[in-house]
């Protein structure tokens, strides 16, 4: 059993490809090494998750990606328990929720296969309740297949709080909604159009909270994007390649990590199978790609740092792990140290 005082993991999946839905794991403190403590499959397809606090303490949030699209929430309080679910499923009012994210007493879903936002208000107790808002995304792209309509993708609060940042991959957009801190209202304060056919799908912040990286799935690039905070502002500076020159096969960018100090940041490339390194500059604004590392199995859907900021977790879904990597501090470049078996995985967090 790893030392706990490292904390817990939870890690998401596809209970419709084989996942056992969340996985609990304790967390090696020394070593970042996971070991599973507990499971549940109370939920289908929990494939993206997000942490919160409740009176009745820590709670874990899960999408259930699925058509219908629905939200639970767990009560994680039992540190050697599986989580346990608290009431019922939420519908989101939108098929298909991929990502999740909590902010103003309120839990926002990005939805997929129909292209909105949702925003369901959460009770004293953690649960959710019936979607208040449902955000209509409008649009489309040139991609023949992935851009017919518009698709949400990733949802969530900008550092200051003030503002709701959702990326459609459908219809190569961000659009920028302003968000009432006392009633969780929102209302678009504008949107950012990107180059057609790039697919944003995830962004990240810099620590500064001044840039904002997207990460494009239909082609293998970063787009670097200034943010205003006071206005509410997504301006679009560049874009960077993710993958090796020379590449020619078909990959799909899945996920940004941004390391705590600016130094780095990490994304995970489906299909090369890799994670990028990129290096930023004192400001953040000039990504830099220093090299691309194997995932340690196929196919890594979720990446994300650990509890210390100084390890690298992959889920990959294909392969069936979540591997763990040391950080080179001065290159950004990571060691493999190990791996977990989770069938059809898709998204880690820690408490």
């Amino acid at each position: 059993m790893g030392d706990r005082s490292g904390g817990r993991a939870f890690i998401g999946s596809f209970t419709s490809a084989g996942g056992r839905g969340i996985i609990t794991a304790a967390v090696d403190g020394d070593t970042g090494a996971l070991t599973e403590t507990a499971a549940t499959d109370a939920v289908a397809d929990p494939s993206y998750l997000a942490l919160g606090v409740a009176e009745r303490g820590p709670v874990l949030y899960a999408v259930s990606e699925t058509d219908e699209g629905a939200v639970a929430a767990f009560d994680i309080g039992e540190e050697s328990a599986a989580p346990r679910l608290i009431g019922a499923p939420v519908p989101v009012g939108g098929a298909g929720p991929t990502h999740l994210a909590l902010a103003s007493g309120h839990l926002f879903t990005a939805n997929y296969t129909s292209g909105s936002v949702s925003a369901l208000p959460v009770g004293p107790g953690g649960q959710p309740v019936a979607a208040a808002v449902v955000l209509r995304h409008e649009g489309t792209g040139p991609h023949p297949e992935r851009q017919r309509a518009p698709h949400a993708h990733h949802v969530g609060p900008d550092p200051t709080g003030r503002w709701i940042v959702s990326v459609d991959l459908g219809s190569d957009r961000v659009r920028v909604h302003g968000l009432d801190p006392a009633t969780g209202a929102v209302g678009l304060r504008g949107e950012t159009v990107l180059r057609p056919g790039t697919g944003p799908r995830r962004l990240g912040f810099h620590p500064s909270g001044r840039y904002a990286y997207v990460v494009n799935e239909l082609e293998p690039t970063l787009t670097v994007c200034r943010w205003d905070a006071g206005e509410g502002v997504l301006e679009p500076l560049g874009e960077v390649r993710i993958l090796p020159e020379g590449f020619e096969g078909r990959s799909y960018a899945s996920e940004v990590a941004v390391a705590p100090d600016g130094g780095f940041l990490w994304v995970a490339n489906r299909g090369h199978d890799s994670i990028a390194v990129l290096r930023l500059d004192a400001a953040g604004e000039k990504p830099v790609l220093v090299t691309t590392v194997p995932c340690g199995g196929q196919w890594p859907r979720g990446l994300a740092l650990g509890p210390t900021g100084t390890r690298l977790y992959a889920a990959n879904e294909r392969s069936g792990d979540v591997t763990w990597f040391d950080i080179d501090a001065g290159t950004g470049v990571p060691r493999r140290a190990g791996s977990l078996a989770a069938p059809a995985a898709s998204c880690v967090v820690f408490s």
